[in-house]
């Protein structure tokens, strides 16, 4: 009997948390500590906590809004993986609102 490989799933890890003063309204005043194995992962718990942040980082399909900036170890992951992002080894996320205008 051939012994079938082990798919192993990524592991959460424990990440700091940041969001921007505008976005503060609606979440963590300050760092917020959330256990993820991916942006999108880590966007769910953060709705989950605070309900009001729904809508305010992601559209109905679940992609980041056009204004919304997620960096992860200060690296902006938002026009590239986006949401799909894997946090395995990740010890900070920092989110910004991008204010439009001219």
């Amino acid at each position: 009997m051939k012994a079938t490989p082990r798919t192993h799933a990524p592991q959460p890890v424990a990440i700091d948390v940041r969001l921007d003063s505008w976005l503060r309204e609606f979440g963590p005043r300050g760092k917020e500590r959330v256990e993820a194995d991916s942006v999108e992962h880590l966007l769910d718990q953060l709705e989950e906590r605070y309900p009001r942040l729904r809508f305010k980082l992601r559209d109905e399909t679940g992609q980041l809004r056009r204004y919304v900036r997620v960096f992860v170890d200060a690296e902006d992951v938002s026009g590239t993986t986006g949401v799909a992002t894997p946090l395995t080894g990740a010890r900070t996320v920092e989110i910004l609102h991008s204010i439009a205008g001219g």
